[in-house]
């Protein structure tokens, strides 16, 4: 799977139907443009997964020890709300209310792609976040890729 990238305005319809933009799409392997699972993303956005990514996600919090109680409220927060949707004839995915309801998401939003999935923000959210950017965002970097790579060199070809 390759990274998604772009930032792609779009319109959530009364409905609850993002089209996808021909730019993200063109960026999936055929097989994985039709079938995506959205659930609840960490802050007030959504996630939306290729059905296969997806997959490989669930396997590791499948794979949680249930006896574990943080592990088993992480799974049930996890999971909750998550829907398996197919892209229709016109390109649109059709989103459950309640999660659009969830993000605050009304008419217009950014879909955004982060690595293996994209993220569906309201576009007000979506900006007033990029607003508060951090003063320092170099040092930012430097506590979390700072040590990059040190204790797990790249492996040689």
């Amino acid at each position: 799977m390759n990274q998604l990238l772009g930032e792609y305005p779009c319109k959530i319809d009364a409905k609850g139907r993002l089209r996808l933009p021909s730019g993200l799409l063109d960026q999936l392997p055929g097989e994985e443009r039709e079938s995506f699972v959205v659930n609840r993303g960490f802050e007030k956005c959504l996630y939306l997964y290729p059905k296969k990514v997806w997959d490989g996600i669930t396997v590791q919090v499948n794979n949680l020890n249930v006896y574990d109680t943080q592990s088993r409220q992480f799974q049930r927060f996890f999971y909750r709300g998550a829907t398996l949707l197919k892209r229709d004839g016109a390109d649109r995915l059709n989103l459950p209310n309640q999660l659009i309801e969830w993000a605050g998401i009304s008419g217009d939003a950014i879909l955004a792609g982060v690595n293996n999935r994209m993220e569906i923000w309201s576009s007000a959210v979506w900006n007033a976040q990029l607003d508060e950017e951090p003063e320092n965002f170099a040092a930012i970097a430097q506590a979390v890729m700072g040590n990059y790579g040190v204790a797990n060199p790249p492996l040689l070809a």
